[in-house]
């Protein structure tokens, strides 16, 4: 029984830049969840995971407005 050699990287290039914009990035994407397989961490390969976003952060952005009027209450605003 023969195993086949590992590909290297420099054998893959040329292939990979021919590659279409959208092969591109679900190579990225196989490689990825590759990567976290191979570490056997708490990610699972193609799963959804919640992130935070500021997009209506209202209350953060009303302390930021209120700092902008008033530089003075930059000490008020830390204190909440």
């Amino acid at each position: 029984m023969t195993t086949a050699q590992p590909i290297r990287l420099e054998a893959l290039k040329s292939d990979l830049l021919r590659l279409e914009r959208a092969e591109k990035l679900l190579a990225i994407q196989f490689l990825a969840g590759e990567l976290a397989l191979q570490e056997d961490n708490q990610l699972t390969p193609n799963s959804e995971y919640p992130v935070w976003s500021p997009l209506e952060a209202y209350s953060a952005s009303d302390v930021l407005m209120e700092l902008l009027a008033n530089p003075q209450a930059e000490n008020q605003a830390f204190s909440r």
